[in-house]
């Protein structure tokens, strides 16, 4: 073999081991210089392959190492950044379970003191109301909670605090707040702005004690106080709606992820107003009675809470942007707002039914009804069957109405007399709850009837009970109906229909035991969404209302956007 054809015979060898990435000319071409310098030239060809290697040219021998070395450094140095990655991963992990909250019986564990609610307590917010104007001069330093606390004082509540959580790791209030696992900003159906009103438009209503050092919310989850007992809780889902949104940022919460606080009201869909008005009417309205029987509501505590609440408002930059068409307002109570209605009549009420406002007030278009918080224990273990409610047709409570509750007086003289009829004067004591509870339990159907509003709270005691609701009410709106079918476990009688001797009770015989068996069970279904409760379930009143209130974020939105069409015209 010529020296051409030995020379082109290595670098073949060469090729084929994936060597060198210039063309088969250029290594020719070194081969050869390399060769005349460092290979004698011999007569014959070499006898084997080892010769080959061993007359490889020093330099591509150096060259071909080189190439090998650096794929396996470049596979070794990925190989320990992948598990330096993964050991950093797995320290991280270990060390967010540790921290991890055990909240309403989760699995992690706390080692940590008592996880507080956020120092909430924020002074961009304390100062804001301090520009308002609305700081009482008999207020300061008097120890309580008054608009107008010193700066060192919050600074001295929140070191106070230091050894139970406080700050910002617990709930989120007026600043920060962490996220808890599967709820967040960008997870929740609903964002809300909750402003960090003063606790004598909330929980201070609730305490013997008012709060002090500047403090606006609980301290702890455990510090939330119980909301009063009797009649005062059917209108309360003021205080269940400003538990969930006090909690929704919380680290380790395990709860239904519907509405989220949010920081920044920039960033939130809605505002929310924690102002229990119910709760104000019933504590501190004093009512006088006009000529004539009307109801006059007198200025008061009430009154004036309402008015600096008004004063406040109109100087945070979320209402001026907005005249208050995407703040939420909580009035459930027939009664409450009434000084304020008229200057709130473009925020979003949630309320129990429209009966006691005009429509440019409140309206189904702009408002959520939400349901009354019932006051009969809920029926948990409910198996009875068809033939062990031997009572027909239930009603206790106040026959002689004003109003729209006439009929209520004229159905009892038509089914007073009747067969497994129960229709009764009944008291709002505990005693007439006990009896109402036994009564609703033991019948087939319970009726409702309008009162002096188009709603009450027996509608909502009948769901508890697992009773089927025959409701006579023509202008009543009833809660998350574009949800629920309410004929799929109710019965509705048109109050033409019903005044019609032997009509309600003829109607109601008339239903086979097939049909009360499938109203029953649907009741059963469906009866958690009318179920207040903290912390919240899936699906329940308060995760309802909030869906509710989602629905009307569009709306919102179409009138701001619509309303800034010629802002620049306005402007110039």
């Amino acid at each position: 073999m010529n020296t051409v054809d030995e020379q082109s015979y290595r670098i073949d060898k060469i090729m084929k081991r994936g060597v060198g990435s210039g063309s088969r000319e250029n290594l020719l071409s070194k081969a050869f210089a390399v060769e005349q310098v460092a290979v004698p030239v011999h007569d014959s060809p070499p006898s084997s392959s080892n010769e080959v290697k061993l007359t490889c040219p020093p330099r591509l021998r150096l060259w071909r190492g080189f190439e090998e070395l650096t794929t396996r450094h470049f596979i070794i140095s990925i190989v320990c950044l992948l598990s330096i990655f993964a050991l950093s991963g797995s320290f991280m992990f270990t060390n967010s379970v540790r921290y991890s909250t055990k909240l309403f019986g989760g699995s992690y564990i706390d080692y940590r003191p008592q996880l507080s609610l956020s120092d909430q307590n924020s002074w961009p917010f304390k100062s804001a109301w301090e520009r308002s104007g609305l700081v009482d001069d008999e207020d300061e330093g008097s120890g309580k909670a008054n608009l107008g606390s010193s700066r060192s004082g919050l600074d001295n509540e929140q070191n106070t605090n230091a050894g139970v959580g406080a700050g910002r790791e617990g709930y989120a209030g007026g600043g920060g707040g962490t996220a808890p696992p599967g709820c967040t900003e960008r997870s929740a159906k609903l964002k809300l702005f909750m402003y960090d009103l003063p606790p004598e438009f909330h929980y201070s209503m609730l305490v013997e004690q008012a709060y002090t050092g500047g403090q606006i919310w609980p301290k702890n989850i455990s510090d939330i106080p119980p909301y009063p007992g009797g009649l005062y809780q059917q209108h309360s889902p003021e205080y269940w709606l400003t538990n969930d949104l006090l909690t929704s940022n919380m680290a380790g919460r395990q709860s239904a992820c519907t509405a989220f606080r949010v920081n920044d009201w920039r960033a939130a869909d809605l505002m929310f107003v924690p102002f229990f008005a119910s709760l104000a009417y019933n504590r501190y309205t004093k009512s006088e009675h006009k000529v004539g029987g009307e109801l006059d509501l007198v200025g008061d505590k009430n009154q004036k809470l309402q008015e600096k609440l008004l004063k406040f408002l109109e100087q945070q930059p979320a209402w001026q942007a907005s005249g208050g068409s995407d703040h939420i307002v909580v009035i459930h109570h027939p009664n409450s707002f009434h000084a304020m209605r008229n200057f709130f009549s473009k925020a979003i009420f949630i309320v129990a039914d429209f009966g006691r406002y005009p429509s440019e007030v409140a309206n189904l278009r702009k408002d959520v009804v939400a349901p009354y918080k019932h006051v009969i224990p809920s029926f948990v273990d409910d198996s009875t069957p068809f033939e062990e409610r031997e009572i027909l047709l239930f009603f206790q409570g106040t026959i002689v109405r004003k109003q729209g509750g006439v009929i209520r007086q004229q159905l009892y003289e038509m089914l007073k007399n009747e067969k497994g009829v129960h229709f009764e004067e009944g008291s709002a004591g505990s005693a007439g709850i006990h009896s109402a509870t036994t009564g609703m339990r033991r019948s087939k159907c319970c009726l409702n009837i309008a009162g002096d509003t188009p709603s009450s709270n027996r509608l909502f005691d009948a769901i508890a009970s697992h009773c089927v609701p025959v409701i006579i009410s023509d202008e009543i709106e009833l809660p998350f109906e574009d949800e629920l079918d309410y004929s799929g476990f109710s019965i509705f009688i048109n109050s033409t229909d019903a005044v019609q001797e032997k009509f309600v009770i003829n109607l109601i015989r008339s239903v086979s035991r097939k049909e009360w068996m499938r109203l029953w069970k649907r009741l059963k279904e469906v009866s958690l969404h009318f179920e207040y409760q903290h912390p919240t379930k899936p699906y329940d009143a308060v995760n309802m209302v909030w869906r509710a209130v989602a629905h009307k974020v569009p709306g919102v939105k179409l009138l701001l956007h619509k309303q800034q069409h010629f802002s620049r015209s306005h402007q110039s």
